[in-house]
């Protein structure tokens, strides 16, 4: 595709997926801005992005949103990363007008040692890379590793990126037993990821 063609009219491209500005940027300020606002008169000033996450699930009525599920089944989602993208620019535009509002990461930090030290065994299912892949791996490094672990990605290893490293690198940091069960994948997640779900759901 003509990525300039694509700029002019509006249209960012995330590989083979299409976003069209006006289902990002615009529509974010005018869905997050209030719910900001929101939070903050409630109360919730600086949450981990784990509250802040479950405060924006809690307010999802949308059947199709993984937000909306997470917290209606009270599954924590982190995201260590939440400064990067539009997400993280609408939490520092709220800012402007609200100096006493953060994010507080170290709170998810505190959680996540709390699970990782609490596990008598754990493990991973990681799709891509990055930095929720290397927090993930990160955290259970000091419980001697994950006990099992799944990589499905499309990244190569030879150019040293966190995303194309196997499931074995991370057994020369101990983030990953050496006696752990684990599987890479080598595919595109959003054709691969539903064949394993099915295939599991099938199992149990």
């Amino acid at each position: 595709m003509d990525d300039r063609e694509l700029h002019r009219k509006g249209v960012n491209r995330l590989g083979n997926v299409l976003v069209p500005n006006d289902s990002y940027g615009i529509i974010l300020e005018r869905r997050l801005q209030p719910l900001l606002q929101e939070m903050y008169d409630s109360g919730l000033k600086a949450p981990s992005t784990r509250e802040f996450i479950q405060f924006i699930g809690e307010r999802i009525d949308d059947d199709s949103s993984i937000l909306h599920w997470a917290a209606k089944n009270e599954l924590p989602v982190f995201v260590p990363g939440i400064t990067d993208g539009s997400v993280g620019s609408q939490v520092w535009t709220f800012r402007q007008d609200h100096r006493d509002f953060t994010v507080d990461i170290f709170k998810d930090e505190d959680e996540l040692a709390g699970m990782v030290f609490g596990a008598k065994r754990s493990g991973a299912l990681i799709i891509g890379g990055g930095i929720s892949k290397h927090h993930t791996i990160w955290w259970n490094q000091f419980k001697d590793g994950l006990d099992y672990a799944v990589y499905l990605t499309t990244a190569l290893e030879f150019d040293g990126s966190l995303s194309g490293a196997r499931v074995k690198e991370a057994i020369s940091w101990g983030k990953v037993k050496e006696r752990a069960r684990i599987v890479n994948v080598d595919g595109e997640a959003t054709a691969i990821l539903p064949i394993m779900v099915a295939a599991l759901l099938d199992r149990i």
